[in-house]
């Protein structure tokens, strides 16, 4: 966090350190962001983090939507990331209704859900889309191919927080574009620090 919102700087490229010259430049692009933000206007520093926090409140409308929308069903127990977990299926519910176009997707989603027998907390989620569903007044559509899966374990006593990531997106508008991408991302070395509110992770 760099100013109340992200920067992401490379450490490695798969699973391989920086050479000490990349290390340098990423470095060099780290104390240049800083500077850029000590230089921030208030408004431009507003936009920037106001713009951070919406793109975090849609990725946790998307996951308390999910209780919304989809029925579970227990199939079994299995071990998951060296956890033993009740299996749940989830499939759409009907008659359930979007809050928003983010959520539109839901309706033509399914997955998977391991939540870890003793805690109660989910270890892994998955959900892929089966069919074409149309968001953004029918402009455009989010294809089959589309998933996410999302892992998290504890890092201190009861705490758990998210340890991977994947995200992979397909989709056309009219026609005219289509936008295929894969994000993955892995979170670790979680440590706790000092804020004026108390102590956050």
């Amino acid at each position: 966090m760099l100013d109340g919102s992200p920067y992401n700087q490379i450490i490695a490229e798969d699973g391989h350190p920086l050479t000490p010259e990349r290390q340098a430049a990423e470095q060099k692009k780290l104390q240049e962001e800083i500077t850029r933000r000590n230089r921030e206007s208030p408004s431009d520093r507003r936009r920037r983090i106001e713009a951070y926090r919406r793109s975090r409140e849609q990725e946790h409308t998307m996951l308390g939507e999910m209780v919304n929308a989809f029925d579970f069903r227990l199939v079994g127990r299995a071990p998951m990331n060296g956890r033993d977990c009740y299996v749940l299926e989830a499939t759409p519910r009907s008659g359930y209704e979007p809050t928003s176009n983010e959520t539109k997707v839901l309706t033509g989603m399914r997955g998977k859900l391991w939540i870890d027998t003793r805690d109660y907390q989910w270890v892994k989620v998955q959900a892929s889309v089966f069919r074409s569903v149309p968001i953004h007044l029918f402009i455009a559509n989010v294809r089959p191919g589309t998933e996410f899966t999302l892992e998290q374990a504890p890092v201190d006593r009861d705490l758990w927080l998210p340890t991977h990531f994947v995200t992979t997106v397909r989709a056309t508008a009219l026609l005219l574009w289509s936008k295929n991408y894969t994000r993955d991302e892995t979170y670790f070395d979680y440590r706790r620090a000092s804020s004026t509110v108390g102590e956050v992770y």
